[in-house]
C-alpha cells in the first residue's frame, strides 16, 4: 500500500515542502524551512514532517540547464539527497528536473489572487508543482 510523498524545493538558504496523499488525488502546500540546505536545522524540520505523516518517498527537485545538463546546484541537491538516504533509510529518495517550477509556481500564486507573501509562499508551491510532475511521470526514482 502507498504512503505519502513529501516534495522537497531544495534550496541553499530556504527549503520548500508540499505532501500528496497516498492515493495521489491532494497535492498541498505545507510551507519553508529558513535554514541552509546542507544544515543539520533541515534535516530536523525534515524529521518533524516525518513524524507526522506517514511516509514512503521524499522527491527533491534537482535543477537543470535548459539545455537538459544538470546546473552548478545540482551536486548539492544530490548531497543532499544522500543525507536523506542516511538520516531515513526506509523512505526513497527519487529526484525530479525541477527546471521552471518556480515559474509556475508564481504563475500559480499570482491566479489564486494573492498578491500577499507571494515570495514566502513560492517555495513550497515550487514543491507542488514537483510533486504534481513525478507523479504525472509515473513516481520514477530519477
Amino acid at each position: 500500500m502507498k504512503r505519502s510523498a513529501v516534495a522537497i524545493d531544495h534550496g541553499s538558504l530556504r527549503s520548500g515542502f508540499a505532501v500528496v496523499d497516498p492515493l495521489r488525488i491532494a497535492c498541498e502546500p505545507i510551507g519553508a524551512c529558513e535554514a541552509p540546505g546542507d544544515s543539520d536545522e533541515l534535516l530536523e524540520h525534515i524529521a518533524t514532517l516525518f513524524e507526522d505523516r506517514d511516509i514512503d518517498t521524499f522527491v527533491v527537485g534537482v535543477p537543470y540547464n535548459m539545455d537538459g545538463t544538470e546546473g552548478p546546484q545540482a551536486a548539492a541537491v544530490r548531497r543532499f539527497g544522500e543525507r536523506l538516504r542516511a538520516r531515513f533509510p526506509d523512505v526513497r529518495v527519487a529526484y525530479v528536473d525541477e527546471r521552471l517550477t518556480t515559474v509556475e509556481a508564481d504563475e500559480r500564486i499570482r491566479a489564486s489572487g494573492r498578491t500577499k507573501d507571494r515570495r514566502a509562499l513560492k517555495d513550497s508551491w515550487a514543491a507542488v508543482v514537483l510533486l504534481e510532475s513525478w507523479i504525472a511521470a509515473g513516481e520514477p526514482d530519477e
